[in-house]
């Protein structure tokens, strides 16, 4: 046996460090593996930037974005981190926080909220809530959201902050938390105030993180009409509906909140779902409520029919196995680190491309759970979509006879174990 080749062997062993296959003197390059066939269900990779929009309607708002709620790929956008005014569509903000402290037990549906005479006072849109009166939180909640009521807004306000500028406070403070990085509030309405702004894309945000993490709550969105209070002149029970145009119309419409200022214009946080995929879009400067359910309608049907989301993996998913150098196995399965899809124009989709990317062999030790690799998806004018691959299994290194077997293996039969 040749000492020489011995003495290198203990060496490569004690160090772990993995030698090119000496029979044909050629290291293993970085792995790529297409994948022709998409595999099922759903999908949450990275939100990436949209290429110009095909066949886009023509649409009059001034600021507007329409993106899909499961990718994050913005279809359109138009001024989309431009301040403006939000007038009642910063309403889902304060709803937003009404249904964080139920679920901190800090408030419950069936407490009754006093009516101050502030709130009594507010004038715009309103529920018509009595003066010193008592009003169930859930009947509040129905009357912020579906009837748009300015005076349901400062009961909750006043009832969960003391007043409504402690919980404007409270509004900012939350905003910054889930990533709002263009807003700010005075009040718990919309009601017009200098420095009460927000942007197309911090409602959009606000929209995707109101549906995640309070699903439960959502249905009173798509409520059509809800009856409160009774005609002081005619003693009849008043009943508002829905001021959303879209929930009326058969195109899956579910949500969210209209808004309208003489400064702001007509606005409209829109969401609606069609064969599991959901898409959101916001807009604000329209110039009536003609021009907001028209337009609104065209856009979301657009974006229903012109791109389509292409699930490729679920997380967890076993994708490809890559070898592991001087490991306790031979090797480990790689997983999709999440649900891996992309959304992009019909049109576009025979010539997407789906790689998987990763170096082999990996040296040992790995850990569950560990970065491998990645899946790439690209097509003409989109940005690449990347979605991390990670080890199934934990694999420990070997001890040191075992990494001098290996190596032995290695040099002498170009194997690997």
């Amino acid at each position: 046996m040749d000492i020489r080749k011995l003495a290198l062997a203990a060496a490569i062993a004690a160090t772990g460090l993995w030698l090119p296959n000496l029979a044909d003197a050629q290291q293993r390059p970085q792995q790529q593996r297409g994948q022709q066939q998409p595999a099922p269900p759903r999908p949450a990779a990275p939100a990436r930037p949209s290429p110009t929009s095909d066949a886009m309607p023509d649409l009059a708002a001034r600021q507007a974005i329409v993106l899909d709620y499961q990718t994050g790929f913005v279809m359109f956008e138009r001024n989309a981190d431009e301040r403006m005014p939000p007038s009642s569509m910063s309403k889902v903000m304060t709803a937003y926080l009404v249904f964080d402290a139920i679920k901190q037990k800090k408030l419950a549906l069936d407490d009754m909220l006093p009516v101050s005479e502030r709130a009594w006072r507010m004038q715009g849109s309103k529920m018509f809530v009595p003066l010193n009166g008592r009003v169930k939180v859930e009947d509040l909640i129905r009357g912020m959201i579906i009837q748009s009521g300015n005076d349901a807004c400062v009961v909750l306000a006043e009832a969960l902050a003391g007043s409504e500028e402690a919980f404007a406070d409270q509004m900012n403070v939350v905003a910054r938390r889930i990533g709002l990085t263009g807003s700010n509030f005075r009040n718990s309405t919309g009601w017009p105030d200098p420095d009460h702004y927000m942007t197309a894309r911090d409602l959009a945000t606000l929209a995707h993180r109101m549906i995640d993490d309070h699903a439960e709550f959502y249905k009173y969105y798509h409520e059509l009409s809800f009856t409160y209070g009774k005609d002081e002149r005619t003693g009849k029970e008043i009943t508002q509906g829905n001021r959303n145009p879209l929930l009326y119309k058969n195109i899956g419409a579910d949500g969210m909140k209209t808004g309208h200022t003489e400064a702001a214009g007509y606005g409209l946080v829109a969401s609606a779902l069609r064969d599991g995929r959901r898409v959101i879009g916001v807009f604000n400067g329209w110039s009536s409520m003609r021009q907001r359910a028209e337009e609104s309608e065209r856009i979301v049907d657009w974006a229903f029919r012109e791109f389509q989301t292409y699930r490729m993996f679920t997380a967890g998913q076993d994708v490809d196995r890559v070898d592991i150098w001087l490991g306790t196995k031979g090797g480990t399965n790689l997983l999709a680190a999440q649900d891996v899809a992309i959304t992009m124009p019909r049109r576009l989709r025979p010539q997407l491309q789906v790689k998987v990317v990763y170096d082999s062999p990996v040296p040992a030790p790995v850990a569950a759970g560990q970065k491998l690799g990645r899946i790439v998806m690209t097509a003409p004018g989109l940005a690449p979509v990347e979605v991390p691959l990670v080890a199934q299994e934990s694999v420990d290194k070997l001890g040191y006879s075992g990494r001098l077997s290996a190596a032995f293996n290695q040099l002498i039969f170009g194997a690997r174990k």
